[in-house]
């Protein structure tokens, strides 16, 4: 059996090289993201922690939303947005494979990162964006594990990566290097990596390494989890008993059910 057909169950890299080998289309399903293979190629990856392709072209200006959703209302059933954004002329063909390769490797390293285990392959399941610049599995691979390498030698912790960040008492931005001062400012106890890198329009990874560093100085810290709710007691609750039922209503409505 080939790993195309293959239930899905282990490790992410493992069965990525095994679907290259074999030349696979489809969408593998990890815990956090999903790869799309095109003949063993990765032609896109999602994941909830890192920002969508189309947020980082229209937070960052390179393309208003208005192009971006005209795009893929026209393209997205054909797999064809980014071929259509380039046709249109809103965007240069350079232009969106460079903001595609960073969507790309930053949605890979957390699917790869974060417990990377696969889940299920689905055969022939493509993505509405359609293939911008396959990259070889081989090459997203060493790319995730040189970001993970690289981010803990500034701070072992990875779950500065997806947990809410909350600042220390002595976290000023105003003393810090520009960027590192940007991210810490919008660092409020409740936005995580990928929150923060949407709302800098910023790759997610640069943004990783502003956040390791800041966590390294002491500066910020994944949030204390909020306290649960306080549990009021239910009058009654527990009790085995149940009301009588009102049979004159049960009555009349049975009563109308057979009039109608």
């Amino acid at each position: 059996m080939t790993a195309a057909a293959a239930c899905a169950d282990g490790s992410a890299p493992e069965l990525l090289d095994a679907l290259a080998a074999d030349r696979a289309t489809g969408a593998l399903t990890t815990r956090s993201g999903i790869f799309y293979l095109a003949a063993g190629h990765v032609v896109h990856v999602e994941s909830a922690h890192s920002p969508a392709l189309g947020d980082l072209l229209t937070r960052s200006g390179a393309l208003a939303p208005a192009g971006w959703w005209e795009a893929v209302e026209r393209a997205g059933a054909r797999q064809r947005v980014g071929r259509q954004l380039v046709d249109s002329g809103r965007l240069t063909a350079g232009a969106l494979e460079l903001a595609h390769l960073g969507a790309l490797f930053d949605a890979a390293y957390f699917a790869l990162a974060h417990d990377g285990t696969a889940l299920r392959f689905r055969p022939g399941v493509a993505h509405w964006l359609g293939a911008v610049r396959p990259v070889t599995v081989a090459t997203v691979l060493r790319e995730s594990y040189r970001r993970r390498a690289l981010l803990d030698r500034i701070w072992p912790d990875a779950a500065v990566d997806t947990a809410p960040l909350a600042r220390t008492p002595d976290a000023d931005p105003a003393v810090l290097p520009p960027r590192r001062g940007r991210a810490l400012a919008l660092v409020d106890g409740g936005r995580t990596a990928a929150q923060i890198a949407s709302a800098l329009a910023h790759r997610t990874f640069h943004t990783l390494v502003e956040l390791r560093r800041l966590a390294a100085d002491g500066l910020v810290a994944p949030a204390p989890p909020a306290p649960a709710p306080p549990v009021h007691p239910v009058p009654g609750a527990g009790r085995a008993d149940w009301d009588e039922p009102d049979t004159a209503l049960l009555r009349r409505l049975l009563d109308a059910l057979e009039a109608l």
